[in-house]
């Protein structure tokens, strides 16, 4: 009797498996048989392009017309995805040398040594790092506005992040949501705020107050959803939303026992090669601040540090370049998405119809009530994000039909940047077709689809304070 039921459980059917999203592949690629299937519907259109500031190419708001047709066939969707690496070139470069110099770095053992020392001066007390770092990266995000950056912190915090019982989404979502935060309310940020009040012709950075609120709000709101979700992690592992990944298992395996290992001291080597890195990480600092450095800049200056610190730490030329070989195998996917993810905007611009959706939503927020036009500004901002990621490149394509239709509807331009902003920003860390942001989730090690059950719910409350924030700017006539 007592085996009946266990026979008649082995000849239940077996359990249908719930609903899982599909790989980031396969959703890329359905974005992109949309983006084709749009250039069939949607009539082709152009703006006449006109010099804007700082010797960027901007639109002409009044020039629209329609154009030729040219729908995006079989061999343009096939030619899309070489296009779109070649095109995301940048990121995708910049993606694999930056993975390459940290697998080098690994091989000298001072990233090790790092783990260790702020490990145990961490003991204890864990959860204070997540608001010291989060503050220190949003500070500096809506200061030089490069939350690309964030391809930068990963890497150099997950190993503490794992040491000190967390995960890898805890130090994704510091780096992104922290940046994130920083750039959408950009108090003096010259890559949103400043680029879009100029091309609004408005006083550069003014209207800080409001822009400060919205830093304050945002990031306070992002360190207690981390802080949650960090906690529960170090109370219970398993509560990891990347708990099953083999690639998260092996991340433990190498660093979370740091306080139970007796470290050795650094060699002088090491020692002298965590002084020649630091002193690059100033060069690094120094260009992007004082030269204006971006991708292929800081990409050059990682192939210099890999193989500087490697030599200095006394690594062979051979284990040099595998240290390099195992970045790069380790970073490719992400590297791969942020290519295929700029394929969706590469046949829309083929297909002529990008500039014939900024026109309909500048007709579509024209026509809402005058109570609605800010918000109806900024969920516009938010839907353009997704096709074009770009902060200084949404803004070149819609702030000269945002800021003279907020004179129309009665909303003061100063609202309509801040409106761009917000719609801008928030986005970047949702949308699969932001390259840099895919690209962070591989050096993290997080696949997007576990990125979205974390991110979701923080995602709904910036919204709501985006929403709050320009109800208020627009029922006082915010003119900053």
């Amino acid at each position: 009797m007592s085996q009946t039921p266990s026979r008649n459980a082995s000849a239940r059917p077996p359990k249908k498996r719930s609903f899982q999203i599909p790989h980031i592949y396969a959703i890329l690629f359905i974005f992109i048989l949309l983006a084709g299937l749009a250039t069939w519907l949607i009539p082709a259109g152009a703006y006449d392009t006109v010099p804007g500031p700082n010797g960027r190419t901007t639109i002409d708001a009044a020039s629209f017309h329609w154009v030729t047709p040219s729908p995006a066939g079989p061999t343009e969707l096939l030619l899309s995805i070489p296009r779109g690496l070649l095109g995301a070139g940048e990121v995708v470069f910049f993606t694999l040398l930056i993975g390459g110099m940290f697998a080098v770095l690994r091989r000298t053992g001072i990233i090790e040594l790092g783990v260790d020392h702020l490990t145990r001066h961490f003991a204890g007390r864990s959860l204070w790092v997540i608001p010291v770092l989060m503050v220190l990266f949003g500070g500096l995000a809506t200061i030089i506005g490069t939350q690309e950056l964030s391809l930068v912190y990963v890497p150099v915090i997950l190993p503490l992040l794992i040491a000190l019982r967390f995960d890898s989404v805890t130090a994704a979502a510091i780096a992104l949501c922290a940046t994130t935060a920083g750039f959408a309310a950009g108090v003096i940020n010259p890559i949103n705020t400043g680029l879009a009040q100029q091309l609004s012709s408005l006083p550069l950075y003014s209207g800080y107050g409001l822009r400060l609120v919205a830093l304050l709000a945002m990031l306070a709101v992002a360190v207690l959803w981390v802080i949650r979700y960090a906690r529960g992690v170090r109370d219970n592992p398993e509560a990891s939303l990347v708990h099953d990944e083999v690639d998260e298992q092996q991340k433990r395996a190498r660093y979370q026992h740091a306080l139970n290992d007796v470290t050795a001291p650094a060699t002088g080597r090491q020692k002298l090669c965590i002084a020649v890195t630091l002193a690059l990480f100033g060069v690094l600092v120094y260009g992007v601040l004082g030269r204006g450095w971006f991708m292929s800049e800081m990409a050059g200056l990682f192939i210099v540090m890999g193989i500087a610190a490697g030599l200095v730490a006394g690594l062979k030329v051979d284990e040099i370049c595998e240290g390099f070989n195992e970045g790069f195998r380790d970073v490719l996917m992400g590297a791969m998405i942020a290519g295929i993810a700029r394929a969706v905007a590469v046949v829309l611009e083929d297909g002529q119809v990008l500039d014939t959706m900024v026109h309909a939503l500048g007709h579509l927020v024209g026509g809402l009530p005058t109570a609605l036009s800010a918000l109806g500004m900024y969920i516009a901002q938010l839907g353009f994000n997704f096709v074009v990621p770009s902060g200084s490149g949404q803004a070149l394509v819609t702030m000269p039909i945002m800021a003279p239709l907020a004179d129309v509807v009665g909303v003061t331009r100063q609202t309509a940047v801040l409106a761009y902003q917000l719609g801008d920003g928030i986005g970047n860390i949702l949308y699969p077709t932001s390259g840099y942001f895919m690209a962070t989730l591989a050096l993290a090690g997080v696949p997007w689809q576990k990125w979205v059950r974390f991110f979701l719910p923080l995602f709904g409350l910036w919204v709501l304070i985006a929403v709050v924030l320009l109800v208020v700017a627009q029922a006082s006539g915010w003119h900053g």
